[in-house]
């Protein structure tokens, strides 16, 4: 069956300008780090992506290693392009990074000028591109001098490979130097991707106010701490969720009975406005524009539905605001 975009895709997403840029985002963006790797299902991929299109979610974010195994995310992403979106290539932002292990000996990790221009061209041949629109540098590298990784995004910005550089899981005073640099080699740093929900915070220690004063964008991964602001865990651990495997980065230590406690109150204090907790913490990380756009998961089309309806509802009361705060404040032994 050919895919035919909905003519309707652009009356629910709401767009917000990316820093001081000329571009916009969605206010809802769909990452490819979960599900849609060679593991998973390529029709329910597939299905996910091309209904996220329909409602407006122009922003798809990758990385080389998104999977498992690693590059196939990029893979199944660019057979969905090539058989459904070919036609609708310059209604989409498209975004890989590097910076994680890829592949065996000394070229292949962290942020050498070899290993992120390899990465990129093996991303774009899986990917079945000419160039994305983003391409970050996924994490700062403590050996590689700074300069040689921005000067490297300024080549492949120059090269054509991408329209715009972007930076991952950098602290406030690496993301300063870094916009030293590139503003001094004439390539101006688009966006930042940092980790930032309800339970995690540290942006707001010094990253949010560096992004503003030089004019960047943001967009927030793990927005739901990784399901656990959803009603995955209301009800304490699932046996076949990710928090229950002991390998990930999401397990039961992390969701201690005081968690437990914050996600349950968060979650009365969400009905009160009429939504889900995933649609509450969603709201909640978009309040009063500080995130350009929240990067959401997904592993069926209803959750991508259920998170974007979270846009009919961004407003917060100052009471509302009060209370999340107590909230996140308690104490194990309050």
């Amino acid at each position: 069956m050919v895919y035919v975009a909905s003519d309707e895709r652009y009356e629910v997403m709401r767009y917000n300008r990316c820093g001081k840029s000329g571009l916009k985002l969605p206010a809802i963006s769909l990452g490819l780090w979960h599900n849609f790797g060679g593991i998973d299902s390529y029709e329910n991929g597939r299905e996910m992506i091309t209904r996220a299109f329909d409602l407006g979610i122009t922003h798809f974010d990758l990385a080389n290693n998104y999977g498992p195994p690693a590059g196939s995310a990029e893979e199944l992403f660019g057979r969905v392009l090539a058989r459904d979106l070919a036609p609708y290539r310059d209604e989409m932002l498209i975004s890989t990074k590097a910076g994680y292990y890829m592949w065996p000996g000394p070229y292949g990790d962290w942020g050498s000028r070899k290993y992120l221009l390899s990465s990129l061209d093996q991303s774009l041949k899986r990917l079945g591109l000419d160039y994305v629109d983003i391409f970050y540098s996924h994490r700062p590298d403590p050996e590689t001098p700074l300069e040689e990784t921005m000067q490297a995004l300024d080549h492949i910005v120059r090269s054509g490979k991408a329209l715009y550089i972007g930076l991952s899981n950098y602290t406030a005073e690496q993301t300063s130097q870094a916009v030293k640099i590139l503003k001094e080699l004439g390539t101006p740093l688009l966006i930042h991707q940092p980790r930032y929900s309800m339970l995690d915070r540290w942006i707001e220690g010094g990253l949010l106010a560096v992004l503003e004063e030089n004019g960047i964008g943001s967009i927030a991964f793990t927005p739901l701490a990784q399901g656990m602001l959803t009603n995955k865990y209301l009800n304490g651990i699932p046996e076949n969720s990710r928090a229950a495997k002991p390998s990930t980065a999401l397990n039961e230590s992390r969701i201690t009975p005081d968690v437990l406690r914050k996600i349950r109150a968060l979650n009365q204090l969400a009905a009160s406005r009429g939504q889900s907790l995933a649609q509450f913490a969603l709201s909640w990380t978009l309040r009063e524009g500080k995130v350009t756009s929240a990067l959401i998961g997904a592993s069926r089309v209803s959750q991508i539905e259920e998170n974007i309806a979270a846009l009919a509802n961004t407003d917060f009361s100052q009471e509302e605001l009060d209370r999340i705060e107590t909230i996140l404040r308690t104490e194990e032994d309050n």
